[in-house]
């Protein structure tokens, strides 16, 4: 991800996400720690036919990696583009030494712990009221290096 996807992602997030999407300046935030010998970041965007149709992104410190955000459009749910976004944004985690993979999703979006539980992510606890302005609990999952299994493969481009 440039800064020049941050308007079409947006677009996606708002449509995703409109209680609680995330500002240009959370984006613009996280870039500026996605360059240079210091990075801690890694953001990524898939595009379709000139069209931004997913995204994702993990922030990695001290060995841990954190999924910040991850999300593909509404007639590519079922494609496996989230599948193939995940699995990038693990190998960035592995490019980090990060030694366990952790990500908040919401209690009520079971597709997604779905895909998840998939990829080798075990629920470790719960953030209550995390998603703002719904109020809506997090359920927080894990994936270490030591324990987790093999990822699934993903096919395509």
């Amino acid at each position: 991800m440039r800064w020049w996807d941050i308007a079409p992602v947006l677009e996606l997030e708002r449509d995703l996400f409109p209680e609680d999407a995330w500002s240009p300046g959370m984006f613009w935030s996280e870039l500026a720690y996605a360059r240079g010998p210091f990075a801690t970041r890694r953001y990524l965007v898939a595009e379709l036919a000139g069209r931004t149709v997913g995204y994702g992104g993990l922030a990695a410190i001290d060995g841990t990696g954190d999924i910040q955000t991850i999300a593909t459009a509404r007639d590519q749910w079922g494609t496996g583009l989230g599948a193939r976004l995940l699995s990038e944004l693990l190998s960035a985690a592995t490019d980090f030494e990060c030694r366990e993979v952790l990500l908040e999703v919401r209690v009520d979006n079971t597709r997604a712990q779905r895909l998840y539980e998939r990829f080798g992510f075990e629920p470790i606890g719960f953030r209550r009221g995390y998603y703002q302005p719904g109020n809506v609990d997090a359920l927080v999952m894990r994936r270490t290096t030591e324990t987790s299994s093999e990822a699934p493969s993903v096919q395509g481009t």
